[in-house]
């Protein structure tokens, strides 16, 4: 006997009905009948019959009396059950495995989106979160998780392709760019001084690199040592597309930096094609040689086509342009000032030599990067400096253009669909802001081993794929994802207990708040919670200077 319940839409109306039933067997068949309609019972009543079929067997059970009823607050629930949901849609569930490494990945992915920090900071949290209930783990400490780094680094390969073949067919457009990350200690394997993003002096540092699809989801991280020039970074990801995702008809997107003459040799040799931006000399090489005309700059978007059949994609960003200019009147603004206080100084010490005064202001200029049509003169005692109005012409006549340069036929790609194309490069620029200062913060890298480093890293990469799909889920919301993961963790497990019987959990009704960001991301809470005991503890504790 069983109480059965259902939501009946009818008339642009939704109605409940509770019916009374039982289930028997006739002629081999299971079949329902209803004994009586409870449709017109309150809901407290509803819940009283519910609760004495539950308890039909020790009917003396519920004979409690409130006082021996104890309510305590259990583990947080709501955030890790939605970062789960988000996880297993996108495949990160099943890429990862049903095993115990697999499950211990699966926890650090989750725990780097809800409170980023190191293994011993992810323990913590599954000591107060509903890790154990969700993912059914327990009996791990941070040492488990230094070596489910190692394993996460040799399985890496297999997890991306996995992860690829989930998200449907490929539209054959890869993005790939390059960053940097600075580390706190010098013992980091990976870890080498090379071309410094963060302007960390004295820094060691690694280098990320991140393939991503059309759309700008991740499909592939990769570390590499601090020291490695960008270009040196690419022929990994051809080998990747070619053997891990299919290969086929493809077009890798990077920046100025990251596709030259033996990049586009590399992809040429794989049947691959490419879509880049040329350097400013390369820009006036061709304009020098007449490929280019200036006058195309003045066009919403130009192409032009070589007879070897090289195609550029022209346009001049007049948002860019205003902003070059206003810097370079800034850094005149600048020296003018700097100009005014060696004429102050040479006023009020006339032993003062000018010629001092005057190598420094050059100096200054030089720093500036305004030399090159800034002049200084001495009249008279005081500096003068003047403008060189041909040569800031000739400086500024490139401001805000930029050539894009593919060998993607028209047929295939029109001007636009080549300029949209390369514009997309900002989502993998967007994940890298993410990753390292928003919201996943990759650094500080608690990790020394090369292989832990490079787990670390595809550790981080997962996690942003679940914050990117939570923040198209909640774009109609007015809360970051971290407010609104923060919101989800107050969301949490009710353990009831009462005399000589086993603790219960209960999930209580979210508010309005919490439901909303359920709904938005499509995220069902579970009917029933099975308590469970998690045995998780850290093997270090916190020092005194710490507490």
């Amino acid at each position: 006997m069983y109480v059965d319940t259902a939501h009946i839409r009818q008339g642009g109306k939704t109605y409940t009905r509770h019916l009374l039933r039982e289930s028997y067997r006739e002629d081999g068949k299971v079949k329902h009948r209803t004994i009586a309609n409870l449709s017109g019972c309150s809901a407290e009543e509803i819940e009283a019959v519910r609760l004495a079929l539950r308890h039909k067997g020790n009917l003396s059970a519920l004979n409690v009396s409130p006082a021996d009823i104890e309510i305590r607050q259990g583990p947080s629930y709501g955030a890790v059950h939605v970062v789960y949901e988000i996880a297993r849609s996108l495949g990160i569930v099943d890429a990862l495995g049903p095993t115990r490494d697999g499950q211990l990945a699966l926890w650090q992915v989750i725990a780097r989106v809800i409170d980023q920090g190191s293994r011993l900071s992810a323990v913590r949290l599954a000591q107060s979160h509903a890790a154990s209930e969700i993912l059914a783990i327990d009996r791990f400490d941070e040492d488990d998780l230094y070596a489910n780094l190692d394993w996460l680094a040799e399985q890496q390969p297999e997890i991306e392709k996995s992860l690829f073949e989930n998200q449907g067919p490929s539209q054959g457009l890869f993005l790939y760019d390059v960053t940097s990350t600075y580390l706190e200690g010098k013992r980091n394997a990976l870890g080498a001084f090379g071309y410094d993003r963060d302007k960390k002096r004295g820094k060691m540092q690694i280098v990320v690199g991140l393939l991503c699809n059309d759309a700008g989801r991740p499909l592939a991280i990769e570390v590499f040592p601090g020291n490695t020039q960008d270009p040196k970074t690419f022929a990994s990801q051809v080998e990747k597309v070619t053997a891990r995702f299919g290969g086929g008809e493809v077009t890798f997107v990077g920046d100025r930096g990251m596709i030259k003459g033996p990049q586009i040799q590399t992809l040429h040799q794989q049947g691959f094609h490419f879509i880049t931006a040329i350097t400013k000399p390369q820009i006036e090489a061709l304009l020098a040689q007449n490929v280019l005309q200036m006058s195309l700059f003045d066009m919403p978007l130009a192409e032009v086509t070589t007879d070897a059949g090289q195609r550029y994609v022209l346009r001049r960003n007049p948002a860019r342009a205003k902003e070059m200019a206003a810097s370079r009147d800034s850094k005149q603004a600048v020296l003018s000032s700097a100009v005014n206080a060696a004429n102050e100084y040479l006023k009020s010490h006339p032993r003062a030599k000018p010629d001092t005064q005057l190598k420094k202001l050059r100096s200054r200029a030089v720093k500036l990067r305004v030399s090159g049509w800034t002049k200084f003169n001495l009249e008279e005692g005081v500096i003068v400096v003047e403008m060189d109005a041909d040569a800031l012409a000739e400086a500024s006549k490139l401001d805000g253009c930029y050539v894009l340069k593919t060998d993607l036929s028209q047929d295939v790609a029109a001007k636009d669909v080549v300029h949209d194309r390369y514009k997309d490069l900002a989502l993998v620029e967007q994940a890298f802001r993410t990753s390292k200062t928003v919201h996943l913060e990759i650094r500080p890298v608690n990790v020394r081993l090369e292989s832990r480093t490079r787990g670390h890293a595809f550790v981080v990469m997962l996690a942003y794929c679940i914050i990117q799909a939570l923040a198209k889920h909640w774009r109609g919301i007015d809360l970051t994802v971290q407010e609104g993961l923060d919101q989800l963790a107050s969301l949490c497990l009710t353990e009831v207990r009462l005399p000589n019987r086993a603790a219960s959990y209960r999930l209580p009704a979210p508010r309005d708040s919490v439901r909303q960001l359920l709904d938005a991301a499509q995220v069902r809470l579970p009917a029933k919670i099975a308590p469970r005991r998690p045995r998780v503890a850290t093997k270090t504790r916190l020092t005194d200077r710490r507490k």
